[in-house]
């Protein structure tokens, strides 16, 4: 059973006319892997809204399933190379990654609530700080966040957007009142430059 059926969660901002069925995702990733950030735009386009609400589905918190959403765009786009049609379909590859992804934060996040719980039932008279098992734990979210910091405001601001807010770069070009070959130069300048700062490989 294709496992797009099972997640019917997207966000309202979704209104491109063409679904992910419509749209040669091997391909795109493909070309993803060889570089063409043209071709990572096209399939961002195709599959942002499932994968986003796959993620919005596990987590239901929105920031922080916009934070686990932004991961696995930069995911698919560094391991695009290893895609292998003959274990399945390119959707189902992408889905693997965002449940993946969604999972890990949930177990995460529950972990991070157990050992509170056990130092608190354990140290009860000891003061202690918490503060850097805290830092661990948001250290990738950090870091997104101070790469994003090194965007140009055109940039960061396109590229949250799409990315963080679940727009098309059509309806990002629309908002922002910009051809659509210059949003998508926005969108795509910003992320090689936020692949760069988090020294992400294709």
């Amino acid at each position: 059973m294709d496992p797009m059926s099972r997640f019917s969660v997207v966000p309202s901002g979704d209104t491109s006319p063409e679904g992910p069925a419509r749209i040669d995702l091997e391909r795109l990733l493909r070309r993803s892997a060889a570089g063409d950030e043209d071709a990572f735009a096209e399939l961002y386009d195709a599959v942002s809204s499932r994968l986003y609400g796959l993620v919005r589905r596990v987590l239901r918190d929105p920031a922080q399933s916009e934070e686990v959403a932004q991961e696995v765009f930069l995911d698919i786009w560094r391991q695009s190379a290893r895609f292998d049609p003959a274990r399945g379909s390119a959707l189902s590859w992408m889905l693997t990654i965002a449940h993946r992804r969604a999972v890990d934060r949930v177990r995460s996040a529950e972990a991070s609530r157990q050992r509170d719980d056990t130092y608190g039932t354990s140290n009860q008279d000891v003061d202690h700080d918490s503060t850097s098992e805290a830092v661990v734990e948001r250290l990738d979210a950090e870091r997104v966040h101070r790469a994003l910091a090194t965007l140009t405001e055109a940039q960061r601001q396109a590229l949250e957007l799409a990315y963080l807010s679940g727009y098309t770069h059509t309806e990002v070009a629309t908002m922002l009142d910009l051809p659509l070959g210059t949003a998508k130069t926005r969108i795509r300048d910003g992320l090689i430059r936020l692949r760069d700062t988090l020294g992400v490989t294709s």
